[in-house]
Protein backbone atom coordinates (compact mmCIF):
# COMPACT_ATOMS: atom_id res chain seq x y z
CA UNK A 1 0.00 0.00 0.00
CA UNK A 2 1.29 3.47 -0.93
CA UNK A 3 1.18 6.17 1.76
CA UNK A 4 1.96 9.87 1.47
CA UNK A 5 3.84 11.67 4.23
CA UNK A 6 3.23 15.35 4.92
CA UNK A 7 4.23 17.44 7.93
CA UNK A 8 6.70 16.42 10.60
CA UNK A 9 8.18 12.97 10.99
CA UNK A 10 10.49 12.41 13.94
CA UNK A 11 13.73 10.49 13.33
CA UNK A 12 13.41 8.79 16.71
CA UNK A 13 16.38 7.93 18.91
CA UNK A 14 16.77 4.36 20.15
CA UNK A 15 17.14 4.29 23.95
CA UNK A 16 19.46 1.66 25.45
CA UNK A 17 19.89 0.09 28.86
CA UNK A 18 23.22 -0.01 30.70
CA UNK A 19 23.94 -3.47 29.23
CA UNK A 20 23.56 -2.04 25.71
CA UNK A 21 20.22 -3.67 24.89
CA UNK A 22 17.20 -1.70 23.68
CA UNK A 23 15.25 -0.04 26.50
CA UNK A 24 11.70 -0.81 25.35
CA UNK A 25 9.86 0.89 28.24
CA UNK A 26 11.76 4.11 27.41
CA UNK A 27 11.03 3.60 23.71
CA UNK A 28 7.32 3.34 24.43
CA UNK A 29 7.47 6.55 26.49
CA UNK A 30 9.09 8.30 23.53
CA UNK A 31 6.47 6.97 21.13
CA UNK A 32 3.63 8.16 23.38
CA UNK A 33 5.34 11.55 23.76
CA UNK A 34 5.45 11.92 19.98
CA UNK A 35 1.82 10.92 19.50
CA UNK A 36 0.53 13.03 22.41
CA UNK A 37 2.31 16.05 20.91
CA UNK A 38 0.69 15.70 17.48
CA UNK A 39 3.65 14.55 15.39
CA UNK A 40 2.45 13.34 11.98
CA UNK A 41 4.61 10.22 11.56
CA UNK A 42 7.61 8.49 13.16
CA UNK A 43 10.82 7.11 11.67
CA UNK A 44 12.33 4.11 13.45
CA UNK A 45 15.88 2.87 12.91
CA UNK A 46 17.28 5.83 11.01
CA UNK A 47 20.62 7.56 11.52
CA UNK A 48 19.38 9.25 14.71
CA UNK A 49 18.21 5.83 15.87
CA UNK A 50 21.80 4.49 15.68
CA UNK A 51 20.91 1.95 13.03
CA UNK A 52 24.56 1.68 11.98
CA UNK A 53 25.38 -0.19 15.21
CA UNK A 54 22.28 -2.38 15.36
CA UNK A 55 22.12 -5.98 14.18
CA UNK A 56 19.55 -7.31 11.73
CA UNK A 57 17.79 -9.16 14.57
CA UNK A 58 17.69 -6.01 16.72
CA UNK A 59 16.23 -3.98 13.87
CA UNK A 60 13.56 -6.61 13.25
CA UNK A 61 12.54 -6.58 16.92
CA UNK A 62 12.66 -2.77 17.04
CA UNK A 63 10.37 -2.50 14.01
CA UNK A 64 7.89 -5.11 15.24
CA UNK A 65 7.62 -3.84 18.80
CA UNK A 66 7.32 -0.19 17.75
CA UNK A 67 4.62 -0.95 15.18
CA UNK A 68 2.71 -3.17 17.61
CA UNK A 69 2.85 -0.55 20.35
CA UNK A 70 1.79 2.38 18.17
CA UNK A 71 -1.05 0.20 16.82
CA UNK A 72 -1.95 2.50 13.94
CA UNK A 73 -2.04 5.71 15.98
CA UNK A 74 0.60 7.15 13.66
CA UNK A 75 2.30 5.91 10.47
CA UNK A 76 5.66 4.24 11.12
CA UNK A 77 8.52 4.48 8.64
CA UNK A 78 11.35 1.96 9.00
CA UNK A 79 14.92 2.84 8.15
CA UNK A 80 16.27 -0.14 6.22
CA UNK A 81 18.94 1.47 4.04
CA UNK A 82 22.53 0.26 3.94
CA UNK A 83 25.44 0.03 1.50
CA UNK A 84 24.50 -3.55 0.57
CA UNK A 85 21.58 -3.81 -1.85
CA UNK A 86 20.76 -7.42 -1.01
CA UNK A 87 20.83 -6.79 2.74
CA UNK A 88 18.62 -3.74 2.31
CA UNK A 89 16.07 -5.76 0.35
CA UNK A 90 16.06 -8.43 3.06
CA UNK A 91 15.49 -5.91 5.86
CA UNK A 92 12.90 -4.04 3.78
CA UNK A 93 10.84 -7.22 3.39
CA UNK A 94 11.05 -7.78 7.14
CA UNK A 95 9.88 -4.23 7.86
CA UNK A 96 6.99 -4.45 5.41
CA UNK A 97 5.86 -7.80 6.79
CA UNK A 98 6.01 -6.26 10.28
CA UNK A 99 3.52 -3.60 9.23
CA UNK A 100 5.68 -0.57 8.43
CA UNK A 101 3.83 2.13 6.52
CA UNK A 102 6.90 3.21 4.59
CA UNK A 103 10.63 2.72 4.18
CA UNK A 104 13.47 5.24 4.49
CA UNK A 105 16.50 4.40 2.33
CA UNK A 106 19.77 6.16 3.06
CA UNK A 107 22.12 6.51 0.12
CA UNK A 108 24.83 3.82 0.27
CA UNK A 109 27.78 4.85 2.39
CA UNK A 110 31.49 3.99 2.23
CA UNK A 111 31.54 2.21 -1.15
CA UNK A 112 30.63 5.44 -3.05
CA UNK A 113 28.53 4.12 -5.96
CA UNK A 114 28.27 6.04 -9.22
CA UNK A 115 25.04 7.88 -10.04
CA UNK A 116 24.12 4.94 -12.31
CA UNK A 117 24.79 2.58 -9.42
CA UNK A 118 22.50 4.64 -7.19
CA UNK A 119 19.68 4.41 -9.74
CA UNK A 120 20.06 0.64 -10.00
CA UNK A 121 20.41 0.21 -6.21
CA UNK A 122 17.24 2.13 -5.34
CA UNK A 123 15.25 0.71 -8.24
CA UNK A 124 16.07 -2.85 -7.18
CA UNK A 125 14.86 -2.13 -3.66
CA UNK A 126 11.73 -0.28 -4.82
CA UNK A 127 10.79 -3.23 -7.02
CA UNK A 128 11.17 -5.68 -4.11
CA UNK A 129 8.19 -4.53 -2.05
CA UNK A 130 4.76 -2.91 -2.43
CA UNK A 131 5.19 0.02 -0.09
CA UNK A 132 6.16 3.70 -0.01
CA UNK A 133 9.86 4.49 -0.26
CA UNK A 134 11.64 7.69 0.78
CA UNK A 135 15.15 8.35 -0.51
CA UNK A 136 17.61 9.85 1.98
CA UNK A 137 20.44 11.97 0.61
CA UNK A 138 22.95 12.91 3.31
CA UNK A 139 26.37 13.52 1.72
CA UNK A 140 27.96 14.37 5.07
CA UNK A 141 27.49 10.77 6.17
CA UNK A 142 27.70 8.88 2.88
CA UNK A 143 30.62 10.68 1.18
CA UNK A 144 28.63 11.08 -2.04
CA UNK A 145 25.85 13.36 -3.24
CA UNK A 146 22.79 11.93 -4.98
CA UNK A 147 22.31 14.48 -7.76
CA UNK A 148 18.88 15.93 -8.58
CA UNK A 149 18.73 14.16 -11.94
CA UNK A 150 19.51 10.87 -10.20
CA UNK A 151 16.78 11.28 -7.62
CA UNK A 152 14.31 12.30 -10.30
CA UNK A 153 15.25 9.34 -12.50
CA UNK A 154 14.64 6.95 -9.60
CA UNK A 155 11.25 8.54 -8.88
CA UNK A 156 10.20 8.55 -12.53
CA UNK A 157 11.04 4.86 -12.90
CA UNK A 158 9.42 3.82 -9.59
CA UNK A 159 6.06 5.33 -8.67
CA UNK A 160 6.31 3.90 -5.13
CA UNK A 161 9.32 6.14 -4.48
CA UNK A 162 7.20 8.97 -3.14
CA UNK A 163 9.66 11.40 -1.52
CA UNK A 164 13.23 12.29 -0.77
CA UNK A 165 14.66 13.36 2.57
CA UNK A 166 17.18 15.94 1.42
CA UNK A 167 20.03 16.66 3.85
CA UNK A 168 22.56 18.02 1.38
CA UNK A 169 22.07 21.57 2.78
CA UNK A 170 22.03 22.72 -0.87
CA UNK A 171 18.84 24.74 -1.33
CA UNK A 172 19.44 25.17 -5.05
CA UNK A 173 19.66 21.39 -5.46
CA UNK A 174 16.45 20.94 -3.49
CA UNK A 175 14.61 23.55 -5.52
CA UNK A 176 15.69 21.81 -8.72
CA UNK A 177 14.19 18.55 -7.42
CA UNK A 178 10.94 20.27 -6.40
CA UNK A 179 10.72 22.14 -9.72
CA UNK A 180 11.08 19.01 -11.84
CA UNK A 181 9.49 16.34 -9.62
CA UNK A 182 6.81 14.02 -11.01
CA UNK A 183 3.39 14.47 -9.37
CA UNK A 184 3.80 11.54 -6.97
CA UNK A 185 7.21 12.66 -5.64
CA UNK A 186 7.79 15.28 -2.93
CA UNK A 187 10.72 16.68 -0.97
CA UNK A 188 11.11 16.52 2.82
CA UNK A 189 13.67 18.64 4.64
CA UNK A 190 16.51 16.70 6.22
CA UNK A 191 17.90 19.68 8.16
CA UNK A 192 15.68 21.25 10.81
CA UNK A 193 17.02 24.76 10.29
CA UNK A 194 16.17 24.68 6.56
CA UNK A 195 12.63 23.35 6.96
CA UNK A 196 10.90 26.73 6.63
CA UNK A 197 12.66 27.81 3.41
CA UNK A 198 12.25 24.34 1.93
CA UNK A 199 8.49 24.34 2.57
CA UNK A 200 8.28 27.90 1.23
CA UNK A 201 9.95 26.55 -1.93
CA UNK A 202 7.43 23.73 -2.31
CA UNK A 203 8.58 20.99 0.07
CA UNK A 204 5.90 19.12 1.99
CA UNK A 205 7.48 18.62 5.41
CA UNK A 206 10.49 17.27 7.22
CA UNK A 207 12.06 14.29 8.94
CA UNK A 208 13.37 15.94 12.06
CA UNK A 209 15.88 15.57 14.90
CA UNK A 210 14.69 18.40 17.15
CA UNK A 211 11.16 16.98 17.25
CA UNK A 212 12.51 14.17 19.46
CA UNK A 213 12.28 16.57 22.39
CA UNK A 214 10.26 19.50 20.95
CA UNK A 215 7.59 17.74 18.86
CA UNK A 216 4.77 20.20 19.52
CA UNK A 217 6.86 23.34 19.05
CA UNK A 218 8.61 22.18 15.91
CA UNK A 219 5.45 20.54 14.58
CA UNK A 220 3.68 23.89 14.95
CA UNK A 221 6.47 25.52 12.91
CA UNK A 222 5.98 23.00 10.12
CA UNK A 223 2.19 23.24 10.19
CA UNK A 224 2.37 27.04 10.10
CA UNK A 225 4.80 26.90 7.17
CA UNK A 226 2.56 24.54 5.20
CA UNK A 227 -0.42 26.83 5.91
CA UNK A 228 1.57 29.84 4.63
CA UNK A 229 1.73 31.54 8.04
CA UNK A 230 5.39 32.42 7.76
CA UNK A 231 5.23 35.07 10.48
CA UNK A 232 4.33 32.42 13.06
CA UNK A 233 6.78 29.95 11.54
CA UNK A 234 9.65 32.44 11.74
CA UNK A 235 8.86 33.25 15.36
CA UNK A 236 9.10 29.57 16.31
CA UNK A 237 12.19 29.06 14.13
CA UNK A 238 14.19 31.75 15.87
CA UNK A 239 13.14 30.46 19.29
CA UNK A 240 14.32 26.96 18.41
CA UNK A 241 17.37 27.90 16.32
CA UNK A 242 19.87 27.70 19.23
CA UNK A 243 18.65 24.15 19.90
CA UNK A 244 18.98 23.23 16.23
CA UNK A 245 22.60 24.36 16.38
CA UNK A 246 23.18 22.61 19.73
CA UNK A 247 21.99 19.31 18.22
CA UNK A 248 25.29 19.15 16.33
CA UNK A 249 27.76 20.26 19.00
CA UNK A 250 28.77 16.60 18.90
CA UNK A 251 27.83 13.95 16.38
CA UNK A 252 24.10 13.25 16.09
CA UNK A 253 22.45 11.70 18.12
CA UNK A 254 24.73 12.50 21.10
CA UNK A 255 23.21 15.96 21.82
CA UNK A 256 19.59 14.94 21.22
CA UNK A 257 20.02 11.99 23.57
CA UNK A 258 21.52 14.41 26.09
CA UNK A 259 18.40 16.60 25.78
CA UNK A 260 16.09 13.64 26.36
CA UNK A 261 18.26 12.56 29.29
CA UNK A 262 17.93 16.05 30.83
CA UNK A 263 14.16 15.78 30.38
CA UNK A 264 14.17 12.47 32.28
CA UNK A 265 12.90 10.44 29.33
CA UNK A 266 15.89 8.16 28.64
CA UNK A 267 19.23 7.20 30.11
CA UNK A 268 22.63 8.36 28.91
CA UNK A 269 23.64 5.17 27.06
CA UNK A 270 24.84 5.45 23.49
CA UNK A 271 26.65 2.79 21.47
CA UNK A 272 30.31 2.88 20.59
CA UNK A 273 32.00 4.28 18.62
CA UNK A 274 29.81 7.18 19.79
CA UNK A 275 30.22 8.22 23.43
CA UNK A 276 27.88 9.95 25.91
CA UNK A 277 27.66 13.72 25.86
CA UNK A 278 30.40 15.65 27.58
CA UNK A 279 29.61 17.85 30.56
CA UNK A 280 30.01 20.88 28.30
CA UNK A 281 27.43 19.51 25.86
CA UNK A 282 25.02 18.70 28.70
CA UNK A 283 25.37 22.25 30.03
CA UNK A 284 24.87 23.77 26.58
CA UNK A 285 21.79 21.64 25.93
CA UNK A 286 20.36 22.45 29.36
CA UNK A 287 20.67 26.19 28.77
CA UNK A 288 19.20 25.97 25.27
CA UNK A 289 16.27 23.88 26.55
CA UNK A 290 15.64 26.36 29.36
CA UNK A 291 15.85 29.34 27.01
CA UNK A 292 13.25 27.68 24.75
CA UNK A 293 10.99 26.94 27.78
CA UNK A 294 11.23 23.20 27.19
CA UNK A 295 13.06 22.41 30.43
Amino acid sequence: MIHRFVGTGTALVTPFLSDGTIDFPALYRLLDFQIDNEIEYIVIGGSTGESATMSLVEKEVLFKKSIEYVAGRRPIIAGTGSNDTRATIELTKIAVSSGADGILLVSPFYNKPTQKGLIEHFSAIAQSADTSFILYNVPGRTASNMLPETQLAIAEANTNVIATKEASADLEQMMEIIRSAPAHFTLLAGDDSLTLPIIASGGTGTISVISNYAPKQFGDLVRASIAGDFTKAREILYTLLPLMKANFIESNPIPVKAALQLMGMIGSIIRLPLTPATEQTLNSMKKALQDAYIL
